[in-house]
């Protein structure tokens, strides 16, 4: 059955990403990524050298959405209260005031996330998983949708900290941005702000980004489908069960939190394909971007040059397809 039949979830979505290529040219596969992980719910870790339109798009999103939107620097010196807010003390009550800090907001933009350290950095545990912050003795809800998105500079690795594993997985997709071809790099010279256009209305708000999540979670999974993608993330953990000859290459495989974004994420890229169920296409096309940063490569893998890419390809062409 056609989605567009009885939802307008599909018209709807394929606005969104038209009025966003009017943004952000050329790079459509990121702006349908970005999407589904909006519909999925999770939070995205985008990796590509400067100057690729990375924060453009976000802001664009955030728009679009009629989403608040915040856009957080992050630095060596930078620390949690400055990212999750703190205590102020009021001499003439004798009482402590919460002042929240930028993390209360919708769309938030962490950029290049790994320049902070790792103790910043685990100030978004909290809020990623759980859609809440804790500032003293008070916990503060974050507003519905929140949505992190975070960026990260592939190539230069002065001064910077990797991202904590237990952080890494709390993000459903890492996308890795590439170049324009010539055409939308030549398109890009005519491009104009989006300022210069002036007020052009949202497309949605925050409730019709609530019910087209409500719709992706009604996307059906069938029990073949499931038993292929938990045999996907496994085969990272066990290689040699699924007749994988890759064991050596792999320290640390995706946990089960993985197999839940898989299906969260396929759900999402069945309604954007206007289907009310998921087919072994979903999961294929989605796999590399929920695995990568999941997946902990051995020193023998480097010496070979094969990375999480490389590894996640040989799961897909052994495992058998329902």
């Amino acid at each position: 059955m056609s989605l567009s039949e009885t939802l307008p979830a599909p018209r709807v979505l394929h606005d969104l990403i038209d009025r966003l290529e009017r943004d952000v040219v050329g790079q459509r596969p990121l702006l349908e990524r970005l999407i589904i992980a909006l519909l999925a719910g999770g939070h995205v870790l985008l990796e590509g050298v400067p100057g690729l339109a990375k924060t453009r798009a976000i802001r664009s999103i955030a728009r679009a959405l009629d989403l608040p939107f915040r856009r957080i620097q992050f630095t060596p010196d930078l620390l949690p209260a400055d990212l999750t807010g703190t205590q102020i003390y009021r001499p003439d009550t004798g009482t402590f005031d919460v002042r929240p800090g930028p993390i209360i907001t919708s769309v938030l933009l962490a950029d290049e996330i790994n320049r902070a350290p790792a103790k910043v950095q685990s100030a978004l545990l909290e809020a990623m998983q759980e859609g809440q912050v804790t500032i003293g003795d008070e916990t503060v809800r974050l507003p519905d949708p929140f949505w992190v998105l975070a960026t990260q500079n592939p190539v230069e690795h002065e001064g910077t900290y990797p991202l904590p594993e237990a952080q890494l997985d709390r993000f459903l997709l890492k996308l890795t941005v590439t170049y324009p071809d010539r055409a939308a790099e030549l398109a890009m010279l005519d491009l104009s702000p989006p300022e210069a256009r002036g007020d052009e209305p949202p497309l949605v708000g925050p409730a019709e980004v609530r019910a087209l999540r409500s719709q992706a979670e009604a996307v059906r999974v069938a029990d073949a489908i499931k038993g292929y993608i938990v045999d996907l993330v496994r085969a990272t953990r066990d290689p040699e069960r699924y007749g994988l000859d890759i064991s050596p290459y792999i320290e640390l495989g995706a946990s089960p939190r993985a197999s839940l974004a898989l299906v969260a994420a396929s759900r999402g890229h069945a309604l954007l394909s206007d289907r009310d169920y998921v087919t072994p296409h979903d999961v294929k096309s989605l796999a590399r971007d929920v695995l990568r940063h999941r997946l902990v490569v051995s020193y023998e893998a480097d010496a070979e040059g094969l990375g999480p890419d490389d590894l996640i390809g040989r799961i897909l062409d052994t495992i058998p397809v329902p």
